[in-house]
Parts: structure tokens; C-alpha cells; sequence
């Protein structure tokens, strides 16, 4: 194959001339990855910490994800909607099970997860709650990311995802995230029909609210009749150290957007998941996906489900995360300038370089961290996100550490 005789500086050079330039990502040009570890076109081995944006929690092309899609791939990968198929129905029981849910619906992306919740609420808002046509609202918070369709951007408080890419979607109303008080305020329109959140935001840098924000906007929202939308799809599948970042908290969203993990990093899997009384407000030819509920990702997805379970991911990245964190404290936010603060939950953390968004402070330390061994990225300019596969060991947790710390202590300009 062409890519086996490149070297990784003629490959970037190809994606440089023939391809979009919506991303910057690290000058690394990766070729095979296998449970916590990737390794690059010359076969440098690197030790991944975000795992595709939390999509490979059960660590890369695990063997029981791949032998299911293998499986599948030889008997069936996609008919349509168009007909039943032998994997959906099985999956669906499977999932809202698994979840405690009375049904999903299957999308592909983590984008397109939203994309559904925000339609399915309105539909509910109109046949349901009674608000009058074209009147409801959906709150979101400043700092979210669900992705950058035009109705994600619309969203948005990023000028990045927003600027020439007007006009924006209209029925959004924006509050502060973490203020339970703007939350209040808002709910006192009575053509507010839900409220999308992520329980901690990642994309953000991995901000995460007060311990009590999340039940008591949850208790508003009931109080409100409006639907508590709880994105998921980073901090879902034990990310956090729950099954749910919700779990922490002790309620169930009304509505639940799941994708990344769900497929284990493999292929596109999304879904969408919700009570009887909102989901059977869509009916035939109002909503769906040609790959939507595809047998290959319904039998992908139920086997990444099962390996969660079957391996205590949640468990690990409890118990992991807090050694990451007091370490990272312990070493770094207490004896250099640089670090500001950890913070996270789980296996879900960043640190905030102390410097401004525009210094270049991050990236070079994750460049370095490439040169030391250990891939991670920066966000918002100065926090670095480091989220490793779940399948981590403690062993090579404290490896990585050993990275992190020797490459923040050793920088200079």
C-alpha cells in the first residue's frame, strides 16, 4: 500500500495539500494502535492520554470489539430502515436495558445524537407539553460543545465554531453554565421545553460545575416540566468512573446522548435514549438515518457495552483518577509555576497551564510530551486534556505520570 513506503513528514504533507484545513493537529503520524499504546509511521511506540476525545475507553482495536465487527461484517453491514434486520431489535432490548431507558433511538455521531435530542424535545414540546408552534425553547450553557453542524454552533460561545457561519438557529437561549440561579430565571418561561447539558464539559477543558448543580437543575427542570437533556457522549461509558457522569449524582436524564465510546472506537455510534411518553412522539419519515441502526454498529455496540461491564472500566477509572490527580497536585500544581490546577473526575482530567489562551506554553509541552513518549492535546490554548484508554494499569498510569511530570518540570521557553 501506498502509506507503507511514506515517511510520516510525506504523509502529513499529502493531508497539506489535499486535504481541509479544519484541523491542527500534533506533527504525529500514527499507523497501529493496541490497548493504551499507538505507534507512529517509523514505529515510535507512544503512550496515548486522549484516546480519541474518549471514544477508545476499552483501549484500541480490542479484540472482542474487532472480532464483533469482523464477525458481522461477514454476514451483514447494512440494509437501510427501509427493512428490519437480525441486530437492531436484539441491540435495542440490549441497550435500554443496560441503561434503564424504554427506548433509543440510533444515530451515527456524537453531533448528530444532539441534533436528535434537540428534535425529539421540540416534538414533545408541541404534542405533549402544549407550547404553541415554532415557540420552544432549549437552554444551553456557555462553554458547551456538542459538535459543529449549524445547530451545535448555534449553540455555541466560541467565536471559532461561530464566526461567517451565520445565520444561527433560532429557539436557543444561552445561560452561565454552573449558575443555578440563571437556570431559575430561565425556566420561568413557560415555552422552555429542555435543557441540554454536559455533565462536565469537555471540549471546555474539562470544567467541572458544583457538586450540587446537576441535581438541583435536574429538580428545577422536573419542577418546570421541562426535559433535562444530559450529553453524554464524552462523559458517558465510564469515563468518569460511573457508567454515567449523571450516576454521580443519583438521577436519570429524561433524556440520554450517547456516542464515542459507545462503539469503543471502531466505527460511528450514536444513540439517543428516552421514556415512551417522548420518544413515540416520532413517527415514520420524521426522522432517521440510512446508517442509523445499521447491523455492524448494533452488534459493534453491544459488544463495546458488554466489555465496559465485563472488564470494571468505571471501577478503574475511579480508582485510577484519583491517584492521577493527587500525584499531578502533589508534583506539579505544588511545585511548579506553570500548573495552575488539576481538576477532573475519573479518568476524565486537565491541567490549566498558567498562562493566557494565546500562549504557545501548552502545545509545546505537548510536543515535548510527544518527544517523551506520551500523546495529548491542548484545549482552549492553555489546558491540556489528558484522558487515557480505561484499560490503563496503575503501573502505566504512574509511567505516564512520570512523562508528564519530567516534561512540565524540565520545560523552559
Amino acid at each position: 500500500m501506498l502509506q507503507d513506503t511514506l515517511s510520516s513528514e510525506a504523509l502529513m504533507q499529502l493531508e497539506d495539500q489535499y486535504g481541509a484545513k479544519n484541523y491542527h493537529p500534533l506533527p504525529v503520524v500514527l499507523s497501529k494502535g493496541e490497548g493504551v499504546f499507538l505507534w507512529d509511521a517509523e514505529g515510535k511506540k507512544y503512550f496515548d492520554f486522549l484516546a480519541a476525545y474518549s471514544a477508545v475507553n476499552q483501549g484500541h482495536c480490542h479484540p472482542r470489539i474487532v472480532n464483533a465487527l469482523v464477525e458481522q461484517a461477514h454476514k451483514l453491514t447494512l440494509t437501510s430502515r427501509a427493512f428490519f434486520n437480525d441486530v437492531l431489535g436484539p441491540y435495542e432490548k440490549f441497550i435500554t436495558e443496560y441503561f434503564g431507558y424504554d427506548r433509543v433511538l440510533p444515530m451515527n455521531t456524537g453531533v448528530e445524537g444532539g441534533e436528535t435530542a434537540v428534535k425529539v424535545c421540540r416534538k414533545w414540546a408541541y404534542e405533549v407539553k402544549g407550547i404553541p408552534t415554532n415557540q420552544a425553547k432549549i437552554i444551553f450553557v456557555t462553554g458547551n460543545f456538542w459538535g459543529r453542524t449549524l445547530a451545535a454552533i448555534s449553540s455555541s460561545t466560541s467565536s471559532k465554531s461561530t464566526k461567517n457561519f451565520g445565520p444561527y438557529m433560532p429557539g436557543y437561549e444561552i445561560i452561565p453554565y454552573n449558575d443555578i440561579d440563571a437556570l431559575h430565571d430561565a425556566l420561568q418561561d413557560p415555552h422552555v421545553a429542555g435543557f441540554m447539558v454536559e455533565p462536565i464539559q469537555g471540549e471546555a477543558g474539562v470544567v467541572v460545575p458544583d457538586e450540587d448543580y446537576l441535581p438541583k437543575a435536574y429538580e428545577l427542570c422536573r419542577s418546570h416540566n421541562v426535559l433535562f437533556i444530559a450529553d453524554e457522549v464524552q462523559t458517558g461509558i465510564a469515563r468518569t468512573g460511573k457508567r454515567l457522569a449523571c450516576d454521580h449524582h443519583g438521577f436519570r436524564p429524561d433524556i440520554l446522548i450517547l456516542g464515542k465510546a459507545l462503539s469503543g472506537g471502531v466505527l460511528p455510534v450514536s444513540a439517543v435514549l428516552s421514556s415512551d411518553e417522548i420518544m413515540l412522539t416520532i413517527q415514520p419519515g420524521e426522522h432517521g438515518s440510512t446508517f442509523g441502526g445499521n447491523p455492524l454498529a448494533c452488534a459493534v455496540a453491544q459488544e463495546a457495552l458488554k466489555v465496559v461491564e465485563d472488564e470494571k472500566l468505571a471501577d478503574n477509572a475511579a480508582y485510577l483518577g484519583e491517584i492521577f490527580r493527587e500525584r499531578i497536585r502533589k508534583n506539579l500544581v505544588d511545585k511548579s509555576d506553570l500548573v495552575k490546577l488539576v481538576r477532573g473526575k475519573g479518568l476524565l482530567n486537565a491541567v490549566v497551564i498558567n498562562e493566557h489562551e494565546d500562549s504557545p506554553t501548552a502545545w509545546n509541552l505537548c510536543l515535548q510530551m510527544a518527544e517523551n513518549g506520551l500523546l495529548a492535546k491542548p484545549t482552549h490554548g492553555n489546558i491540556i486534556r489528558f484522558a487515557p484508554p480505561l484499560v490503563i494499569t496503575e503501573d502505566q498510569l504512574h509511567s505516564c505520570c512520570d512523562i508528564i511530570e519530567r516534561t512540565i518540570l524540565s520545560y523552559k521557553e
